[in-house]
């Protein structure tokens, strides 16, 4: 399964309204938005803490409309991946999308009818000037698109790339497209907080209200090119944690989140039957990683006996407490992705085959002396994992397998939960022993692999990715291959390579699918997407939530 190449013309989206959950003090506070609704507002929630500083820039990842999340129905990128469901593309701001055989070069067609909140009308001019302020440096390229410049020919914009962006359509897609009338004039917009009046101008359906510490309200577009929403008001709001979150959440004082919540049948569902939890799976995974350079992870037989012996139902059913999907492929790739899976492999799953992994231990020089393993070399088998405090799910699931490792192997597994910043330094400079992390999710199986085998993550000898430090030239040229294909035959064949080198190499182990999360309730709108209809993950961070919105009806 792969993003779509070319999605054409759909015709103009009907937005059916927008609108959700809301109770308690939001659904009280729904004053008209000027678009002819007078239903409930909804309030989205974050547990991320005090938010205290203005910005309203939707590249800066610091800026309180990246933080919140509102910067999204704010401005509007050119296309939606959905990064679950059929990892399929729906046209937004453009009204086709096309890419060329080598995802070089994207030509894009203009939706008409389109207006900036401020009344002036969306052109593709707006496009090219988003794009071109890569090339001058006016905007820094965080997301490495390799912009190299646009060509028009009549409703017609082709954007040309340095490199394939087959791995990275989503990166090209979701920039936000700004208006060139306001941006034009805007000094450095690396650094602009776009907080002087009217600077804050987008597309979307929502426009900035109000800016406070506490709350950030929005009310909906009256000119909103999708048309009429259900939701008068978004009031966006972050809470201290995830405890205090879970409680707005259940008292209906929130109404939308993304967040894993413990205990979350009791703690959340069981309040409201109207009470909603969507969980998204992605192609990504949560995912132990080794440091292949050290003992006891530079053996191979070592990781494979590790492979046949952590349970991953155990992952999803107790860490996850549900929130996932069990990794079993010896490939590494989940359901998402199962029919990329080679024939060879469509039915070679791990399982929790104890006397397996002691065979596998006993050919390779192992012993055992009492209950503790053995190494070749005599020593005892012993290694800590580590992951931040506080994250709750993780530091659940590193107990899980210091029991597992334990009971069926002898290993000693010590729990190792560190701040973040402790836990991020020994990740980029490889001074851990084990670690759970996500993967690089490109939505296609070049996201595992690269996030697994690919030197190219190593700079200045620090890995924001293969934090293993796996290095094979055969798997790096393949790894390349895929990434810069002018064919789907040619990313097959690197697939397989890569594939095998997974399945025989044990670089690491997927546990679980790592999905987007999104709690939400039906007390007030319908038209959300469901475990039977994931149009869109529920996640309210995401650039699919101008999706959500478009799509909801008043009850």
């Amino acid at each position: 399964m792969k993003l779509s190449r070319s999605l054409i013309a759909i015709s103009a989206i009907t937005a059916l309204g927008v609108g959700a959950l809301a109770g308690c003090s939001s659904s009280e506070s729904s004053a008209d938005g000027g678009s002819g609704s007078s239903g409930a507002a909804l309030t989205i929630a974050k547990p991320d803490g005090a938010i205290t500083t203005e910005s309203h820039n939707p590249f800066l990842g610091d800026s309180s409309a990246s933080k919140y999340g509102y910067a999204k129905v704010i401005f509007e990128p050119l296309a939606l991946v959905n990064p679950t469901g059929d990892l399929g593309t729906t046209p937004w701001l453009a009204e086709s999308v096309e890419w060329n055989d080598d995802y070089t070069e994207l030509t894009v067609v203009p939706r008409s009818g389109v207006n900036w909140s401020d009344g002036e009308p969306f052109t593709g001019d707006d496009i090219v000037f988003t794009f071109d302020q890569y090339l001058d440096g006016r905007l820094a390229d965080s997301s490495g698109l390799n912009y190299q410049g646009a060509t028009v020919d009549g409703d017609r914009i082709t954007l040309t790339f340095g490199d394939s962006k087959f791995t990275a359509q989503s990166r090209v897609l979701h920039t936000p497209i700004v208006p060139q009338h306001i941006w034009e004039d805007i000094e450095d917009p690396n650094t602009d907080p776009l907080t002087a009046d009217g600077l804050a101008v987008g597309t979307g359906p929502y426009v900035l209200s109000s800016w406070t510490t506490e709350s950030v309200t929005l009310a909906a577009n009256e000119d909103y090119w999708g048309g009429e929403l259900a939701v008068p008001e978004l009031h966006y709001v972050s809470y201290g944690d995830n405890a205090a979150l879970t409680t707005a959440l259940a008292s209906g004082e929130a109404d939308w989140a993304q967040a894993f919540l413990p205990q979350i049948e009791d703690s959340y569902l069981s309040v409201d039957p109207d009470n909603q939890f969507l969980v998204s799976p992605t192609a990504g995974a949560g995912t132990l990683f080794f440091n292949l350079q050290t003992k006891p992870f530079d053996d191979p037989a070592l990781r494979e006996a590790l492979a046949w012996t952590i349970d991953r139902d155990a992952y999803v059913d107790i860490a996850r407490e549900g929130a996932s999907e069990a990794v079993w492929n010896v490939t590494g790739l989940g359901s998402v992705l199962a029919d990329e899976i080679v024939p060879e492999y469509q039915d070679a799953e791990y399982s929790v085959d104890v006397d397996r992994a002691r065979q596998i231990l006993t050919d390779a020089g192992y012993t055992w002396k009492g209950d503790a393993l053995i190494d070749p070399d005599g020593e005892a088998v012993s290694f800590s994992i580590s992951v931040p405090s506080g994250w709750s799910d993780w530091n659940t699931e590193q107990a899980l397998i210091a029991e597992e490792l334990d009971e069926a192997l002898g290993i000693e597994v010590k729990v190792d939960q560190p701040d973040w910043g402790g836990w991020d330094a020994a990740r980029q400079e490889g001074t851990f022993q084990a670690i759970i992390h996500w993967l690089e999710d490109t939505g296609n199986v070049y996201g595992l692999y690269t996030s697994t085998m690919d030197p190219k993550w190593i700079v200045d000898d620090k890995a924001q990715f293969n934090f293993g430090r796996f290095d094979d030239p055969a798997v790096t040229e393949a790894l390349n291959t895929y990434a810069n294909a002018s064919s789907d035959e040619e990313r097959a064949e690197a697939s397989a390579v890569l594939q095998t080198a997974f399945a025989e190499n044990v670089p690491a182990i997927p546990l679980g699918a790592h999905p987007l999360l999104g709690e939400y309730n039906t007390r007030n709108y319908v038209g959300w997407p469901t475990e039977d209809d994931q149009y869109a993950s529920a996640d309210p961070t995401q650039p699919a939530i101008v999706q959500i919105l478009t799509n909801l009806e008043a009850k």
